[in-house]
């Protein structure tokens, strides 16, 4: 991608969203990472923006971070600034019984409305050696190399 925003980056150490913004700009990937966060300045020395339209150019990967209720209005905003693909890192979707399940519906009818890809909920993210592209909360980035690893389940890999 060209462009990444992390919404729900912050300066916690420990959390996702501190783990998943350092990765992404601890292995350049050649893209823009937007931090998005409307409550702090700066995220480990990067400045932030209070949402996704605020951000100097077109975002094409939005990383999610938000509580799962707050979920479905963030992928109505990637939608209305034709973002193209969003990772859900947030949980509290279908696992977690009807009322997640009912979120996790809506937020699939309002990308499908949108023209928007999802990766996720509730998953560790997406990354890919070869191109330096690091968007997950894992604490390692493997070698480039010949084999590619796809997995339902982000424990695989923590």
């Amino acid at each position: 991608p060209n462009s990444v925003a992390v919404v729900g980056a912050t300066e916690r150490y420990g959390s996702v969203g501190r783990t998943l913004l350092k990765n992404l700009i601890s292995n350049p990937f050649g893209g823009a990472v937007y931090p998005v966060n409307p409550n702090k300045p700066q995220v480990l020395g990067i400045s932030t923006f209070p949402s996704i339209a605020a951000c100097p150019t077109k975002v094409d990967v939005v990383i999610v971070i938000l509580p799962a209720k707050a979920v479905p209005a963030l992928v109505q905003e990637c939608v209305d600034n034709h973002v193209d693909h969003a990772i859900i890192i947030s949980a509290g979707f279908r696992e977690v019984g009807e009322e997640g399940e009912r979120l996790e519906e809506e937020v699939k009818a309002i990308a499908a409305k949108g023209n928007l890809r999802i990766v996720g909920p509730n998953c560790l993210g997406l990354m890919c050696p070869t191109s330096g592209f690091n968007a997950t909360f894992a604490n390692l980035m493997p070698r480039a190399g010949s084999v590619a690893f796809v997995s339902q389940s982000g424990a695989m890999i923590t």
